[in-house]
């Protein structure tokens, strides 16, 4: 039989990621989205077939990590052979100014998720594999390199409510004997990224500065170091995690750590610009609490997993620029044929 994944935050960089891969391996996928009065599904309308289509296999549904019948109702519905729990505020930097509603989605919500899943085991005594998505945040300011064994400093309410996740799952895993891996992932990218997180920020600015369509970029902390992967790899991992005879806590990560500075330089280094012309720094973007390095030891994941990550730094950025200077592009076409962008670009202030 086939087997059936449900997925929080499908419409996500990494659901779509994820998606791509269950879909390509077979899967029946489900997932929860949230109601809105626009779409946001653009991450995954490549993938979707309307219902009625006797080939589809990807079905979505309504739902809200703030909303524990409903979840509930949905694991009912779908049954699903695995979960995977994407569906966070994610951003670091809103949490500071949204600390109620991060904390009840990123750790409430999955109490309430895990609360479901429990029921349903009791109820029917089918076991469901839940994946949790933990975040290298969670280490905050401990020294680097950071694996399974590092103690946690989380440095932000995202940081911190995503460790409370985490310890939720180890003590529903443990007293109630289900299923559940931690994935404590390390910065992960893609061009399907976020257009408010720091790489996707770059070299969307940067390309669109190449083509004339604007002059400056303005950031927070140059100095910060991160372990930047592809979100296409790191989703891998999340589902080799399901697929072991146990389960367990993983970090993912490439082994490399790179500075908000050297980004700069790389992208500008591709686009053949000087980036000092036009980055700006603005207060704003300045944390509360900063965390200077992360750096992921990746071996537990690598040795018991098989995983490996295939596209590295340079990869990873080269591939961002291209696929941001080609939008660059299509808008300076609309541009110079006399339509207005000003929309798409106040969309990125």
């Amino acid at each position: 039989m086939q087997k059936k994944a449900l997925i929080t935050g499908i419409t996500g960089q990494d659901g779509s990621y994820l998606a791509e891969l269950l879909l390509a391996k077979g899967y029946v996928v489900h997932g929860m989205v949230r109601r809105s009065s626009t779409f946001s599904t653009e991450r995954i309308d490549h993938l979707y077939l309307d219902p009625h289509h006797p080939d589809a296999r990807m079905f979505l549904h309504y739902g809200d990590m703030s909303d524990g019948s409903g979840l509930r109702s949905i694991i009912e519905t779908v049954q699903p052979d695995e979960v995977y729990n994407l569906a966070a505020q994610s951003h670091v930097r809103v949490s500071f100014d949204q600390p109620e509603y991060t904390a009840d989605i990123d750790c409430l919500g999955t109490l309430r998720l895990l609360e479901a899943v429990r029921d349903f085991k009791q109820s029917t005594g089918e076991s469901i594999r839940l994946y949790q998505a933990g975040t290298s945040e969670m280490f905050g300011d401990s020294e680097p390199p950071q694996n399974e064994q590092t103690p946690f400093c989380p440095q932000s309410p995202y940081a911190v409510s995503k460790v409370a996740s985490y310890h939720f799952c180890v003590n529903y895993r443990e007293a109630y004997d289900m299923f559940i891996a931690n994935g404590i992932l390390f910065n992960h990218e893609s061009p399907r990224r976020g257009a408010t997180f720091v790489t996707r920020k770059i070299t969307r600015a940067m390309t669109r500065i190449k083509m004339g369509l604007q002059e400056k970029l303005f950031l927070g902390n140059l100095d910060a170091k991160r372990d930047w992967g592809y979100a296409g790899d790191h989703v891998e991992a999340m589902w080799l995690m399901l697929q072991q005879d146990k389960p367990d806590d993983y970090v993912v990560a490439t082994g490399a750590t790179h500075s908000v500075r050297d980004l700069l330089d790389e992208v500008a280094t591709l686009l053949e610009l000087d980036w000092k012309r036009h980055v700006e720094i603005d207060p704003r973007y300045y944390r509360p609490t900063e965390v200077d390095v992360l750096l992921g030891d990746a071996s537990k994941a690598r040795t018991q997993l098989g995983w490996e990550p295939k596209v590295d730094f340079k990869g990873l950025v080269a591939m961002m620029v291209e696929s941001d200077l080609e939008f660059a592009k299509r808008l300076r076409t609309l541009h110079d044929a006399g339509h207005s962008i000003d929309g798409e670009l106040s969309a990125d202030a």
